[in-house]
């Protein structure tokens, strides 16, 4: 082929993530060089090929995995641990594995290269953002839970709340700017793809709802809190999180976006009490929470959402849908990968929850309970929802259920 028909071939549609350099900026980003940007990229398409290799793993458990088990056991696994263990003695399984481990792990690294050596300037864009703002309320004395303080989540040194000198935002920071890689460059240039669908879903389902006083549980830096904050202007928008880096940053970049209606509070969401009176919510709201906290802080939580609505108000979790019969026992392995090798336990075991469940032990009604999938993957889909507790078949649908409760 000659040089003139490949300049005369139509390109072919690029499919592939978003260059890292099209994430937006705001106040508090770290400065970025050409090499920083590069490794995310990598990083990103590295973890997107091997989301596109998952497959191959229901393949090797078909075709290698079950057999080996059945021939050492005289019969088929039972459940989806036993499943998990019979892949790990797969060499498909491990590669792939050790492979998403490795992604993790360098995606923590390339973050921190850039944010432990600005350490000090971001400490200082962040007192000049924060110092005597009235919306961060930091408590110094707030006692770290140990479900928390075991885990590095997702691989990160130290997890949300670890700070390395007074006024340090490094880990937020790291959160903030390495998060592209985690999702595998996809979701919008602001990080906040789950609050804008959330929204939309909102809007959609509950029209005339005009929450006046909203509470967005463990909100990190508030990707998902700004969307929000921004659809109900007049409301105000409680952020609240056990780690203070992430609270700093969060009003630091809140403030440089122009969104000035929430306060960053620092507590431990299964007691509000200090900070927030008895039916004085009009709409509760996490993205991503359930799966990182423990069954006695769940309910303790739950308690919580239940105490702090008004009558009439609604509680809504986003997070991802448990396991049921018509999940077959070694997908159920496969997705379990993220609470072993990822540094999120609760994540397994979450699947074994009936949240609702939960929130009636919590006070709330049954015939309150409600259900819904956001468009979180920003693919078109038009987002749904219904009364009562979602169809089953949901358990198999890629995207973030609503767990929802009216009081």
């Amino acid at each position: 082929m000659d040089g003139s028909q490949i300049s005369d071939r139509t390109p072919v549609a690029y499919a592939g993530p978003r260059d890292f350099r099209t994430q937006g900026r705001h106040g508090m980003t770290p400065e970025l060089r050409h090499d920083d940007c590069e490794r995310f990229n990598y990083l990103a398409q590295v973890n997107r090929y091997l989301g596109a290799l998952t497959p191959m793993m229901k393949t090797a458990y078909g075709a290698r995995a079950e057999a080996r088990f059945i021939q050492a056991a005289g019969r088929k696994p039972k459940n989806r641990h036993e499943a998990r263990k019979a892949l790990l003695q797969d060499p498909l399984y491990q590669s792939w594995s050790a492979l998403k481990r490795a992604n993790m792990e360098q995606r923590q690294q390339a973050g921190r290269w850039i944010t432990l050596s600005q350490a000090e300037a971001l400490a200082a864009k962040a007192a000049e953002f924060t110092d005597n703002d009235p919306r961060l309320q930091l408590d110094p004395t707030l006692a770290i839970p140990r479900y928390i303080t075991e885990i590095d989540h997702h691989c990160m040194p130290g997890s949300y709340y670890t700070e390395y000198f007074p006024g340090d935002v490094a880990n937020a920071a790291n959160y903030d700017v390495g998060f592209f890689v985690t999702i595998g460059g996809t979701g919008n240039p602001w990080l906040s793809s789950y609050g804008v669908a959330f929204v939309g879903w909102l809007k959609t389902f509950r029209p005339d709802f005009q929450p006046r006083r909203i509470l967005d549980l463990g909100g990190t830096v508030g990707h998902n809190t700004l969307p929000l904050a921004q659809a109900f202007p007049d409301a105000e928008v409680l952020c609240v999180d056990l780690g203070a880096p992430m609270l700093r940053y969060g009003l630091g970049r809140a403030k440089s976006l122009g969104v000035d209606n929430i306060r960053f509070i620092q507590a431990d969401v299964t007691d509000l009490s200090q900070i927030v009176d008895d039916e004085s919510i009009d709409l509760v709201f996490s993205a991503l929470l359930l799966h990182e906290i423990s069954f006695p802080a769940m309910r303790a939580i739950f308690k919580e959402n239940h105490r702090v609505l008004k009558e009439g108000g609604v509680v809504i979790h986003l997070d991802k849908g448990g396991y049921n019969a018509e999940v077959a026992i070694e997908d159920a392995a496969i997705r379990d990968w993220m609470a072993f090798y990822n540094a999120e336990p609760f994540e397994s075991t979450l699947k074994d929850v009936d949240v609702y469940a939960y929130l009636e032990k919590a006070g709330f009604s049954s015939n309150g309970l409600f259900h819904g999938m956001p468009d979180c993957f920003d693919d078109g889909r038009a987002p749904e929802g219904g009364e009562g507790r979602p169809p089953s078949s949901w358990s198999n649908r890629q995207g973030l259920p609503v767990f929802g409760a009216t009081k």
